[in-house]
């Protein structure tokens, strides 16, 4: 445990890229195989999960540190995270214990999913004898599930890729899927490449990049092939003579929550797709809101399949990676593509189909279909050069692929409370809670929001944080509630009603565009502005969704 602290505490203190990599390869070479393959897992993402400890964690530590709650509270607004809140209040260990990574996962994290209340007591007090102080930092991350460092999955991948001496993609491809944390996995994650290695698991994702330039920048439109940017879940479907999978781009296979899209498969064997998975209602494309929630379900018994059959899964395939098992990606689009039309001319299944190009003659028109894409429900255009090969991850190329988003929509909220921030951010307030005017009552109230945490620089966030802490009014815990007098342009990519929310509406990716000192509370927008904007129902055909400027079979 003290060699993982070590390199822990190293990573959350560098920004380097370059350097994290060196450490992930120095402690690679120091620790056996079992704690190195907990380490890739917990770096790549994979913790525990369900543990249900942080409130016990903060009643132990309050009998054992003999601190009253007001104390403890008041620390941790002042240290902005509550594993070293109270790693910091802990009293010394009895007697540290020099345990591995390894042991102390199977002797204190993973143990306390199935221990009784009692047993999780035992667990937490024991390994705080045993650890320490620093140690105990990471063991809190750890049971609590909030194990983030700052360390990109393609640093673990490099820093693997160097260890063993091997190639990145194969890398990339190998850890694609849940790593299992166990020593034969990680050795797998070293051998020599092996024949037809990447039939049981996906290919890694290529990501597309933000538009950051003029679009006519990009040179002539007859080298770009221009697609609908779908609001879906990005998803490959995988073909074997055994099983049929769907994998999606957070690396889950999710077949099971779309039956529809499984069964009765007709693609040939050794098939591999790249695409969007969407709901398809009358109007079209339904919203990622109502996607989502079929995301949240669980395996789906008997009894929900039929459920399942009445809503209209489709896979929009928009790239073929593998046919009859000969690995594509190195080919260029435009040629990857017409084999998938051809593909998919031949197969009778109705839920899949290519997505289309639209024929553009210049970026003028592109840009005109760019700005209707709200009524197609779409969130814009792809752009993608048709001489593009497929690559791994979000790698900036010069035939990288890009997305060329609608623009967001906006709102003018009053900030109403805020807690501090995590890592470097601790000790601001940075994680704000804003409302809007509902004026269905006699006298006009605030309703909550949207949460937003980005979209402020440096020097905004320490002014903000600045007035927060002096026109605070309440506190519960970390988080105050302040005055109601500033306000802020927020934008968010979409809108839907919601039973959770006072306010009676969710929006998704909340930030802040800019604070508005010129506009005073009382003009905030209210329920009604914000209504209008749901979305209204797309113009989409019902039978093939066709856009009059798209083209293809």
């Amino acid at each position: 445990m003290r060699r993982f602290t070590d390199l822990y505490l190293a990573l959350d203190g560098t920004n380097s890229t370059r350097e994290k990599t060196t450490l992930i390869q120095r402690y690679l070479a120091e620790v056996d195989d079992e704690d190195a393959a907990w380490a890739i897992a917990f770096l790549t993402g994979n913790r525990p999960k369900g543990l249900g400890v942080s409130r016990l964690l903060r009643a132990l530590c309050l009998e054992v540190a003999d601190c009253p709650p007001w104390l403890f509270e008041e620390c941790r607004t002042a240290v902005g995270d509550l594993s070293e809140t109270i790693a910091l209040l802990l009293p010394p260990p009895d007697a540290a214990s020099p345990e591995t990574l390894a042991t102390v996962m199977r002797r204190r994290v993973l143990p306390l999913a199935t221990a009784s209340p009692d047993g999780k007591r035992r667990l937490v007090r024991d390994a705080w004898s045993n650890l320490r102080p620093d140690e105990r930092l990471v063991y809190h991350k750890l049971v609590r599930g909030g194990f983030r460092i700052g360390v990109q999955r393609q640093t673990v991948v490099r820093a693997l890729a160097a260890f063993g001496d091997l190639d990145t993609e194969l890398v990339a491809h190998r850890l694609t899927g849940r790593f299992e944390p166990s020593p034969a996995q990680y050795r797998r994650l070293l051998e020599p490449e092996r024949v037809d290695e990447h039939r049981d698991r996906p290919y890694p994702f290529f990501l597309a990049h933000a538009l950051e330039c003029p679009v006519d920048n990009l040179g002539p439109i007859e080298d770009w092939i221009v697609e609908e940017k779908w609001d879906g879940i990005r998803a490959q479907l995988i073909v074997r003579a055994s099983e049929r999978r769907l994998w999606s781009r957070g690396e889950e296979s999710i077949g099971h929550l779309f039956p529809s899209l499984l069964s009765g498969l007709d693609l040939p064997e050794n098939t591999v797709l790249d695409g969007e998975v969407l709901l398809w209602g009358e109007n079209g494309p339904k919203t990622f809101f109502e996607l989502q929630r079929r995301l949240n379900r669980k395996a789906a018994p008997d009894a929900q399949l039929a459920l399942f059959e009445r809503d209209d899964a489709r896979f929009i395939a928009y790239d073929l990676l593998e046919a009859a098992g000969e690995d594509l990606r190195d080919r260029p689009l435009e040629e990857r593509r017409r084999r998938l039309e051809e593909m998919c001319g031949t197969t009778c299944h109705p839920a899949i189909e290519p997505s289309r190009s639209l024929a553009v003659r210049n970026w003028s028109e592109a840009a005109s279909l760019r700005g209707r894409a709200r009524e197609r429900g779409t969130e814009g255009l792809m752009l993608k050069p048709r001489a593009s090969t497929y690559g791994v991850g979000r790698t900036r190329r010069s035939d990288g692929w890009l997305k060329w988003k609608i623009e967001p929509l906006t709102a003018d909220a009053v900030l109403i409370g805020a807690q501090p921030g995590s890592g470097r951010r601790a000790n601001l307030y940075t994680d704000y809670t804003f409302a809007i005017w509902d004026r269905t009552g006699t006298e006009p109230r605030l309703a909550s929001f949207a949460k937003a945490y980005s979209g402020l620089t440096q020097e905004e966030i320490e002014e903000v944080d600045r007035w927060i802490r002096k026109n605070t009014v309440e506190r519960s815990g970390p988080y105050r509630v302040v005055r109601p007098e500033l306000v802020f342009e927020l934008a968010f990519e979409g809108i839907q009603r919601s039973d959770r929310h006072r306010s009676g509406l969710a929006v998704r990716f909340p930030r802040i565009l800019r604070r508005r000192p010129d506009k005073p509370a009382s003009e905030a927008d209210d329920l009604d502005t914000i209504r209008s904007l749901l979305d209204r129902p797309p113009t989409v055909s019902t039978d093939d969704h066709e856009d009059p400027a798209s083209t293809g079979p």
